[in-house]
Order: C-alpha cells, then structure tokens, then sequence
C-alpha cells in the first residue's frame, strides 16, 4: 500500500512537471511572435518619423533659402534664446574709458658719425713725400664744369666753339700777342681752350678717316696734362741752371742753330707741314726754326757717328733694377751668375713685365730650356718634375756681359736686315741715321713715288701679277705694320684712300694685303688692281685658302674678320711676330690669319700671289704666281714714269709740298 502510493506520487510529479514544460514552451513562443511584431512595429513608426523629419527638414530648407540673405545671419533658434543665461552686468568702473592718455611720440633718427678718412702713412723711404699733400703734388687738371662735361665732340654747339677757337688764333695773329694770353681772356681758363683744340684735332681725323672713325667723343683734357708737365719741366730746368755771376754772359746762341741729326729734322720737318695744314699762326715759326735747323745740318762737318750700346738702343741693357741680387756661392759669384730676388716689389715686377713682354712664348721656352740643360739631374718625368719644382721655378738670369753679347748680337743681325732691305732709305734720302749707310748697302733699292713726312709710296716689285700694282711702306723699318705709330697709320689709310680712288677711276677694284712673316723683313702693304666684277669673289678666295694652308691643330682661329672687330689694330695685338692680313672690300678691315709656324707658310708673297691669280682667272705666264718679286734695274724707269702720270690727279703728298696749290 505504500508502495503503491510513492509510486503514484512519483508519476504525478512528472505529469505536472510535463504539463509546466509544454506551459513555459507555449508561452515562450508566444511571446517570441509577440516581440518580433512589436519590433516591427516601433521600426514602422521609427521608418515614419525618419521620414516626416527629413520631409520637414527639406521644406525648412527651401524656406531658408527663399528669405533674403542679409535675413539669413540673423536668424536664431528659440530653444537656444530660451535656454541661453543673461549675461552678467559689470561694474562702471570696468567699461569706464582710461582716464591715463598716452601719447605716442616717434623717436628721432640719430646722425650717423661720418667715417674719418684713413690716413696715408709714408714709409721714411718713400721718395714721393708729397702724396699727403694734394696740393704740392703735379697740378692736375682743375674739375670741370658740367656745362664743359655735357658736350660731345660734332654736336649742335661744335661750329660755335670751332669758330670762337679761330677767332682767338687770328686775333693773336693780328696783334701778335700770344694765343694763350688771348686764350685766357677768351676763355677764362686754358683747360677750356685746350678742349677746344682737342676737339679740333678730333674733327680733323673724323674728316680725314670718314664717318665711322672715332678716337674720343668728349674732352680727355690730354693737351691740358701735356701743357701742364712742359710748364714743370722748364720749371725744373730753370732751378737747374747756374746763378748768372758763375756764367759768363756772352753766351753764343747755338741752340736754336745747333747741327741736328736727321730724325729730329724729319720730325721738326712734319711738325711744320702740319701747322700749315691747319692754317696755325704758328706755321711761319716752326718753318723759320726748320730752315734754320736744316741750314745747321748742312754747315755742320759729316762725321761718323759713333753708335753705343746702351739701354736706349736695347731692351737687353735695360736697367734690371731689383729683378736679380748677387749668387751666395763664391764659384757662381765669380761667373756673373744671378738669381732672382725674392724681395721683389710690385714696382719691381711691373717693370720685369715691360721689359720683357716683347720676348713672346718663345723667349720663355727658351729659358725654360736653359734652366733644363743646366740641370745635370735633370729627368724626363712627373716624379722628377714634382719633386723639383721650386727649383725648376726660379728664374735663369743671364749676366751683363751676356745681356751685352746679346745686345751685340742683335744689332748685328739688325745691320745685316738693313743692309739687304730694298725699302729702307739712306741718310740722302732722308732716311737713314748715319752716313755709313751710303757705302755699306747692297744691293737695289726700290723707287719712291711718293713721299710723305713717314710713309711713302713706290711701284709693285717685277713680275706683277697685274699691272699697275704699288707699295706702301713706313720710312722707318718696321717688323710688321702693327708696330706703326698713330702718325704713320694716318698716312698708310691716306695712301690706301687715295689708290682706291684711282683704281676705281679707271675700273678696276683693289685688293691691300700685308704679309709679315720675318722680324727681319721691312714692313708693307701691298696694293695689287683687279677687275671690278672680281672684287666680290675675294673674301670667299682668301677664306678657303687660309683654311686649306692653315694647320689643323692650332691655338688661334684660323680666319679673324677684322671688319667686325674695328680694323686690323684692334683685333691682333700690336706685338704678334707673324700674321698675315688682306684688306677686302674697304680699307677699314678684312680676313686675317695667325701665322704660328712661319716655316710652314709659303715664302715670301706666294700665298697672296697664288690667290689673286686665282681670282682673277686669266691666262697668266706659268709659274708667274711662283715667282719671287723683287726690284731690279732696267725697266722702272719706265714703269714709275708711268705710274706717275697716272697718280699725279689722286696724289695727296702734293698738299705736304705745294700746299693744294696748281
């Protein structure tokens, strides 16, 4: 019985356990149905209001930007004026203005210290005491006045100031007064009066040179400077002489008669033909004090001179100065050999550079090859030459007595050129310096033309490549026309003028060329005719045959346009050894060439003669361009009568000696 009743009690414990399971299964699952539907729901009415916002949100928008836009900033939310505290009050004592006024005042520049000068302090050996003291040095210049600084030379005001020049040179005429003391009155100060005939001068080389020639285009105040050092060297000279109480007072006048040489009366000579030229009332002077100079000359006794050595004659016997010093060694001491002197001076070296600037690269390569071969260690390689350097670099100075071999030896080969050279003149001609020059010379001289105060003009040498040919050379021997002065130059272009004129009078066209290929050989231009329709083909001729006889490897261009670079002067320098140089088309410029291995260029005028046969292009005489042209005897005579006849109307020498007159 009780085993019966546990065990019914045990089966309702599990119906009723069943019965809450199925319970709690029923409901959860109604209660998931029942939480799914109310999510959906609640996003239903979410998804609405999403919307109505969005909606509402457009609509406000488009509102918004319907109302006017200086509204639209001042909109505020009423929410945020609701939400918003007051602001605090301050006290009046806070907003009250600054009863402190302050003034800003700026603060004044302060004067800045002018920097003293430096002073110059002279060392006790200085032998220019007078460089602290600008007034007791060499009067310069006074400073211009801007109204003499404004003008140029040729412009509007040129003709009044030319004119008011000549008006003060014919009243010192007139009066016989001189011109400076009329110049003074004139024009207050000679500094302006030599301006004015500074610009003179200038005019006159403008009219003679053409147009495109312009030396200087305001006053330089160089006829200033030179009146002013003459002013001190008779100063100088009068401090010099002797009290007259040491002197007797009959002194004989025989400085003004006394026998000049012949350079000296050349040069008096051409000083005169200038002045009358000009129409300077100082012509009658200087041909009074030439006549008598040149009756001096010819009264004096024809003796020979005797020609000394001395730095004047040779670049080699020039004072050295402080270049060299004595060898420390007693055996080199005893030879004459010198070193260099280390405690050399800027003076010093500028004066070294002067002296020798005229040997050129190959006088340094060859004391470079004295140095070498008196190195008896001497090694041909880089560790040698590094590790000797120092030594290698110092200076092989040669001593007087071989300075003075060399001087000898250079007048010599000079003498020997002279005596060989056809267009140096002798002391009959007016050319030479000494009357050994009539007996010593050899061989003949070429036949002068035309003669100017410098330069003068002769036939072209025989064979010529065309007739009519001529030759313009300085008096003077120079090694290239480089070397020509100022005054020499002038006359060579007058000359060149002048054969252009009557080359193109009888139509034909000319071609100039200078070739300078010896140190030894007498300086000239040489003018050679050709027809008119072959002046054009000239520049391209000589332009491929310099490059064809040019070398391929060289330091200089091959072909310089000198008509590009302002003329021959100012496109080579005036020391170049050997060049050669042909004027086409003008006398102001034309191609030139660098001749850096004369051995290699063709001998004396081949090249140019070669050429203008090939320009030219007519049946010439074979071999003609190959010959050597030189003047013989025989048929000048005939050829300068000739020559003559034909120059005579273009002659311009004649001015020099008849003065324009027919």
């Amino acid at each position: 019985m009780t085993m019966d009743g546990l065990d019914e009690f045990e089966r309702n414990l599990a119906a009723e356990k069943a019965a809450r399971d199925s319970a709690d299964r029923r409901h959860g699952k109604h209660r998931h149905h029942h939480r799914r539907r109310h999510d959906e729901a609640e996003r239903g009415r979410g998804d609405d209001a999403d919307r109505h916002r969005r909606h509402r949100r457009r609509r406000e928008k488009s509102a918004d930007d319907d109302e006017d836009e200086s509204h639209r900033h001042k909109r505020s939310r009423p929410s945020d004026d609701t939400d918003r505290e007051p602001r605090p009050v301050r006290d009046a004592w806070m907003t009250a203005p600054s009863a402190v006024v302050v003034e800003h005042m700026p603060r004044p520049d302060r004067p800045k210290r002018p920097r003293a000068s430096p002073q110059r302090v002279i060392h006790s050996r200085e032998l220019n005491k007078s460089l602290n003291k600008p007034e007791a040095a060499e009067p310069s210049r006074p400073a211009a006045d801007d109204d003499r600084e404004k003008y140029t030379f040729g412009d509007d005001g040129s003709s009044w100031r030319m004119t008011k020049l000549k008006a003060v040179y014919a009243a010192a005429e007139e009066s016989g007064r001189p011109v400076e003391e009329l110049a003074l009155d004139k024009y207050g100060s000679l500094a302006e009066f030599d301006d004015a005939r500074e610009e003179q001068l200038e005019l006159e080389r403008r009219a003679l040179y053409g147009e495109g020639y312009k030396q200087c285009e305001r006053p330089t105040g160089k006829l200033y400077g030179e009146r002013n050092r003459n002013t001190l060297a008779e100063v100088e000279d009068d401090d010099d002489e002797p009290e007259p109480d040491d002197e007797p007072q009959t002194r004989p006048e025989q400085s003004r008669t006394q026998a000049v040489d012949h350079t000296s009366l050349n040069r008096l000579r051409a000083q005169m033909m200038k002045a009358k030229l000009r129409g300077a009332p100082d012509a009658a002077k200087l041909e009074a004090e030439y006549n008598r100079a040149a009756a001096a000359a010819e009264a004096a006794p024809s003796t020979p001179a005797v020609v000394i050595l001395d730095a004047a004659h040779s670049r080699h016997l020039a004072g050295r100065g402080k270049e060299v010093q004595a060898s420390s060694s007693r055996r080199r001491r005893s030879r004459g050999a010198l070193s260099d002197n280390d405690d050399m001076t800027v003076e010093d070296m500028v004066r070294e550079e002067r002296r020798t600037r005229h040997d050129g690269d190959a006088s340094s390569a060859r004391r470079q090859a004295e140095r070498i071969a008196r190195d008896g260690r001497f090694t041909d390689g880089l560790d040698y030459l590094d590790d000797n350097a120092a030594r290698l670099a110092r200076g092989v100075h040669r001593s007087d007595v071989a300075l003075r071999a060399a001087a000898a030896a250079d007048t010599q080969r000079m003498a020997r050129a002279l005596d060989r050279c056809q267009l140096c003149r002798d002391e009959d001609d007016g050319g030479g310096d000494n009357d050994a020059g009539r007996h010593r010379r050899r061989g003949h001289r070429a036949p002068v033309v035309s003669l100017a105060t410098r330069v003068f003009l002769t036939v072209a040498p025989d064979p010529e490549i065309t007739p009519g040919g001529a030759v313009i050379a300085p008096l003077s021997h120079r090694a290239t026309l480089l070397e020509c002065d100022d005054d020499e130059w002038h006359e060579l272009r007058n000359f060149m003028k002048s054969l252009t004129r009557m080359y193109h009078d009888q139509g034909r066209d000319v071609i100039f060329y200078e070739n300078a290929t010896s140190p030894d050989r007498h300086a000239a231009m040489v003018a050679v005719p050709i027809p008119y329709d072959r002046g054009g083909l000239a520049p391209a001729f000589f332009r491929e045959a310099i490059l064809a006889a040019a070398p391929e490897w060289s330091v200089h261009a091959k072909v310089i346009d000198t008509s590009a670079r302002g003329g021959l002067r100012r496109s080579l320098p005036r020391a170049l050894p050997a060049y050669f140089h042909a004027w086409l088309g003008g006398i102001d410029g034309g191609l030139a060439h660098v001749i850096e291995e004369p051995r290699d260029w063709p001998s004396g005028d081949r090249f140019a003669r070669e050429v203008i046969a090939a320009v030219v292009g007519e049946d010439l005489e074979p071999g003609l361009a190959r010959r050597h042209a030189r003047w013989v005897p025989g048929d000048e005579q005939r050829r300068v009568g000739d020559f003559r006849k034909r120059w005579r109307p273009f002659d311009w020498t004649r001015l020099l000696v008849e003065g324009g007159e027919e």
